[in-house]
């Protein structure tokens, strides 16, 4: 697998650089893997965090690059130190020491192969906890199918239909049509949703998050339709309120505010008149820089 990094076209960006060599693409990593944090994770959907935290590592780098992204300095690689896969596969484990109920590998489609590698050592060491792949969405179903029976639940975006906002805003104007078809080869690989009876923590299964963005109330109602008509009861969604904009977004007005509370509640009457069901909503003051953590190398 090392070989798809000698020309790689992992993600949709297709730049096919040589990162073993060190030379770098959009995502701005060689083939040396790195990571910003290594931590429980408390902020994530109730069935993935439950009492003790998702096992969560934030991969520096991103194929997207979002102009409002949350996590930039991660994004950016400007935060993130440099590990073998043997530390990985230890840090896997320290999480599950620490009490994890999952491992939730965030943004890592650029480091896929690795992944694979870490993940097998780790399943014949004996790790037995549920592997989430936490995504933008913007995957290519081949680099997918790598990850098939290593992946437990999948976490992808939704973030764009409309390719006018995924242009102006992740500078990806094809961004639907992968995302779209990376999401229907999840729900292929992993299947319905279940769900551990006692703590009520997922198991298994396709969660589609998104992110509600001001001003894009059509864009996020063709959203919640399209998974609906498309998924129904096979997948959650995760219809989230927290966009904060922490970035310079002056040459972005329009979305340089947080969500209002009536927009919020608007896109979730829409999505109960749909007859959406399984889904999370967020509440309360989601949408606030304390809730984006510190990318400190703990636990690297």
């Amino acid at each position: 697998m090392q070989g798809m990094l000698e020309a790689c076209q992992l993600c949709p960006r297709g730049c096919r650089v040589n990162r073993t060599k060190g030379e770098k693409g959009y995502c701005r990593q060689t083939s040396e893997v790195m990571i910003a944090r290594a931590a429980l994770h408390l902020w994530e959907e109730p069935c993935l965090t439950g009492e003790n935290g998702s096992g969560t590592l934030f991969f520096s780098g991103c194929t997207l690059g979002c102009v409002y992204c949350q996590n930039r300095s991660i994004a950016t690689s400007k935060v993130g130190k440099v590990i073998s896969i043997t530390r990985l596969v230890e840090i896997f484990f320290e999480l599950k020491a620490q009490g994890a109920h999952n491992i939730n590998l965030v943004t890592g489609t650029h480091f896929i192969p690795q992944i694979v590698e870490a993940l097998q050592l780790a399943k014949d060491k004996g790790l037995e906890l549920p592997i989430v792949y936490n995504t933008s969405g913007y995957e290519k179903v081949e680099s997918l199918q790598l990850l098939r029976g290593y992946v437990d639940i999948y976490l992808p975006d939704l973030k764009y239909k409309d390719e006018i906002f995924s242009t102006r805003y992740s500078y990806a104007k094809d961004y639907f049509e992968y995302a779209s078809k990376a999401i229907a080869e999840m729900v292929s690989q992993v299947g319905m949703p279940t769900f551990d009876e006692g703590t009520g923590l997922m198991k298994k299964g396709v969660m589609v998050r998104h992110l509600c963005l001001p001003g894009a109330a059509k864009d996020t109602k063709a959203i919640l339709r399209y998974l609906y008509q498309t998924y129904g009861d096979t997948i959650y969604m995760s219809i989230m309120n927290q966009f904060t904009p922490i970035c310079d977004l002056q040459a972005y007005p329009e979305i340089n505010r947080r969500l209002t509370e009536r927009e919020y509640n608007h896109l979730i009457d829409y999505a109960l008149d749909l007859g959406i069901e399984q889904a999370f909503i967020q509440e309360g003051e989601t949408a606030k820089e304390s809730f984006i953590p510190e990318f400190d190398l703990q636990g690297v």
